[in-house]
């Protein structure tokens, strides 16, 4: 698998991983899950994909965010409900996340994961114009095109072979013939993974189109995109012909999806609240150094004095979100109270129909915990926290965000006997979230547990990968004065489990094979010019080259 990925990395063109949409008129897409696809299977696509994803949450550019992560996979699975068959043959579960990048960006991983720069988010004015990067990307999920691609290069690798043979009978002629012959082999293999990846991009954009129409968003917002996109790349994209980008030109791609949409009835959607909030996290989060703050702050109170509801609560409530980051949780509750009035306040007198807002409960609820979880000192604050939680909790049961503030509160607030039996109650329901497991270590620590916080630490490392940590903890829990003998069974049972696991990562080929291809995969986390520069580097962070544009291995141009 590692392999494969690894080969994935250096010779694919990088066509599924840009967040450009391709021309429009495509005649026939081809069959899901043809012979070409089937150097890659369906479980073994998620599976490469969860290996990818292992490495990128521990990359410090992952925003590990509760209310973005959220809001981004219930917006980005309405869209692949929206497509009847989109999770395919192995129903996959998609998962949506945001990078820290100041490119405009986005990419597909194997197996349903799909990223988004926090700088794509911010770009984005509207739902349907993230609708258009996000459904583009599914588009190349359901079509299962790095499946395909492999087996396009598994076709390829023939034609230089053929070429060398042919090469070493036209050496007979004299001559440069042998030369010709050679790089024209050479060039035919190119050629090919450049139109499959013009191609891909074609299917992508159609799916993405369609997807957009049948969830409801303006599809409009796409060609709204594409004008955004040509300004930011106005620097290169006007002067490389179109046959050299994996990529159209965008002022192509403008006309070619503007003929669609004068065929499809307009359709007018308004924007939820939760959108203006989330990109207002995201903007703080996009960059957390000073100046960083200074100009989130400056944008901000720009944006409070808009006439928009939507405009002034997202300016208020990012003033918040910043003030409880510079360490004023006095500020960050005032500026949050008057962003809830802002969003409660009755429209004037004399509007008719206006819309009814949506209140973006979710996010207020977890902002208010979140600010009081910043006070560790305040005992009377924490235990307001606890109440808090448990309503929100109560109120919102499927928000993973709130369910784990609740587990934090608890801790914070010293209630630890209630703390454990509520995070064992989650650990049950939710076996792969690793967020409960850290919280319940943390609890079990306080309790001078030392069996149980070992136990709990392997499931984390376990769910993240880390099978030799997982078993190091195991070790350590055996070892622990506390560890009773049912303790001991456990310990034993899940140390076969892991063992096996350890085998199978394994694989047939050893121990050597597995260090050569592990490295792909390896997320070092580095800083400043170190981390920008190692695009070309094959140990670099996953999100460094998956993100970032750079030349395929054919030495094309591969940034959209």
């Amino acid at each position: 698998m590692r392999a494969v990925a690894a080969a994935l990395l250096l010779a694919m063109p990088m066509a599924m991983a840009q967040n450009v949409l391709a021309p429009a008129k495509i005649p026939n897409l081809p069959a899901l899950g043809g012979t070409e696809s089937q150097d890659l299977s369906p479980l073994m696509e998620r599976k490469l994909g969860e290996e990818i994803m292992r490495d990128i949450r521990r990359d410090r550019d992952y925003l590990d965010d509760g209310p973005i992560l959220e809001y981004m996979n219930t917006f980005g699975n309405a869209l692949v409900d929206a497509r009847p068959g989109a999770r395919g043959e192995a129903k996959y579960d998609y998962f949506f996340f945001v990078v820290r990048d100041p490119q405009l960006n986005a990419f597909a991983l194997p197996g349903g994961f799909i990223a988004v720069h926090s700088a794509l988010l911010l770009q984005a004015q509207t739902e349907s114009e993230l609708a258009s990067v996000l459904g583009h990307e599914i588009g190349h999920v359901v079509q299962r095109h790095i499946a395909r691609s492999i087996g396009q290069q598994k076709q390829d690798a023939l034609i230089p072979l053929a070429a060398m043979i042919l090469a070493a009978l036209a050496s007979r002629q004299g001559g440069d013939a042998a030369i010709g012959v050679f790089l024209g082999g050479q060039g035919l293999a190119i050629q090919r993974q450049l139109n499959f990846g013009r191609d891909a991009e074609r299917e992508a954009d159609r799916i993405g189109f369609q997807i957009m129409g049948e969830a409801g968003f303006d599809t409009s917002g796409m060609v709204a995109f594409f004008q955004q996109m040509q300004a930011s790349t106005r620097n290169y994209s006007d002067l490389v012909p179109a046959w050299l980008l994996t990529h159209p030109l965008t002022s192509e791609r403008i006309a070619d999806i503007q003929a669609r949409i004068r065929e499809q009835p307009y359709k007018q959607r308004s924007d939820s609240l939760d959108f203006f909030l989330v990109r207002s996290r995201a903007r703080v989060l996009q960059d957390q150094t000073s100046n960083g703050y200074n100009e989130a702050k400056l944008f901000f109170q720009a944006q409070i004095l808009q006439e928009s509801w939507q405009q002034k609560a997202a300016g208020q409530y990012g003033m918040a979100f910043l003030s409880m980051k510079q360490g004023d949780t006095v500020a960050a509750q005032s500026w949050l109270d008057k962003a809830l009035e802002t969003v409660n306040r009755p429209p004037p007198a004399g509007v008719l129909g206006v819309v009814r807002r949506d209140k973006a409960e979710t996010i207020f609820a977890a902002t208010s915990i979140e600010i009081k979880l910043a006070q560790p000192d305040n005992k009377t604050v924490l235990a307001k926290a606890v109440k808090e939680a448990e309503a929100a909790h109560l109120k919102f049961p499927l928000s993973r965000g709130i369910a784990h503030q609740y587990g934090e509160a608890m801790l914070a607030a010293g209630q630890l006997e209630e703390a454990g039996v509520y995070l064992r109650d989650q650990a049950q329901l939710y076996r792969e979230d690793i967020e409960v497991y850290d919280i319940l270590a943390r609890v079990y620590s306080q309790q001078g547990k030392l069996a149980l916080q070992h136990l709990a630490l392997a499931e984390s490392y376990a769910l993240q990968g880390g099978t030799m940590s997982a078993l190091d903890q195991l070790n350590y829990a055996r070892k622990s004065p506390d560890a009773s003998f049912y303790d001991q069974s456990l310990i034993d049972a899940r140390e076969r489990e892991l063992q096996a696991r350890r085998r199978e990562e394994m694989g047939d080929k050893g121990k050597k094979d597995m260090a050569e291809s592990r490295p792909a995969f390896k997320a070092e986390l580095k800083s400043g010019t170190e981390a920008k520069n190692s695009s070309n580097n094959p140990f670099a962070s996953p999100l460094d080259r998956f993100r970032q544009g750079s030349t395929g291995a054919d030495g094309t141009l591969t940034k959209p």
